[in-house]
């Protein structure tokens, strides 16, 4: 298939399956603030949510906010007695989110947490939250994996864990590579496999965003 055909596929599942008035808009509303565009595909929104219901998550951290599209997938997947904590690096960023997610009616469960989110981590882990359900990172690559073991601090066993774009258009095969997004994806996938609180694996995908996947991890119980 061409990458103009996965463009088609896309747009068929959107019309058929995602026809979303609130998350469309948020996309809207972060073109017009001149936002970057790497938010999640709508249908890798949608499948977010569903992967949060699936794991009847009610509480979820997100670390990487930008505008705030999948964290109105995950704040409607916790339900209106859940809550959302995203990490965003960025004020102003995080001011098109809160937008966003007020304008979608799910504010009211998201804690938007500005900074670095190596800063914000141990400062969220010294309040003792309770564990989160699900984790979602998906911010500057570089630091994937301090993200993932601060993510099994935040956890129980039965816990889920996603890391976004680690396939790279196929550079996470690239044991040479000196990118350092590559080497990042490539120091995650192996954290997966060493680490023995982990079971995990990568889901390649394609659409309109092109070829890339993310990594898909349970926190493991004394029993497993």
């Amino acid at each position: 298939m061409t990458t103009t055909e996965w463009d088609d596929v896309d747009r068929y599942i959107v019309d058929t399956l995602v026809q979303d008035a609130d998350t469309a808009a948020a996309l809207q509303a972060n073109t017009a603030a001149n936002l970057p565009a790497i938010d999640v595909s709508p249908p890798q929104g949608k499948f977010l949510y569903l992967l949060a219901v699936t794991a009847r998550a009610r509480r979820v951290l997100e670390i990487g906010t930008l505008g705030g599209y999948s964290t109105i997938w995950l704040a409607r997947a916790v339900g209106e007695k859940g809550q959302v904590v995203t990490l965003e690096f960025q004020q102003a960023h995080a001011d098109v989110a809160r937008k966003n997610l007020d304008n979608a009616g799910v504010g009211e469960r998201v804690d938007i947490r500005v900074g670095a989110a190596l800063d914000s981590l141990p400062v969220l882990a010294e309040e003792h939250p309770e564990p989160f359900d699900l984790v979602f990172i998906d911010a500057d690559k570089v630091n994937n994996s301090n993200y993932v073991q601060w993510a099994l601090k935040l956890t129980k066993p039965g816990s889920v864990i996603i890391v976004d774009n680690v396939v790279r258009k196929g550079g996470l095969a690239d044991a040479d590579s000196q990118d350092e997004m590559i080497r990042a994806s490539r120091a995650v996938v192996e954290l997966f496999d060493t680490e023995p609180t982990l079971e995990g694996t990568v889901v390649q995908t394609v659409g309109s965003k092109g070829w890339d996947g993310f990594a898909y991890a349970v926190v493991k119980g004394e029993t497993d």
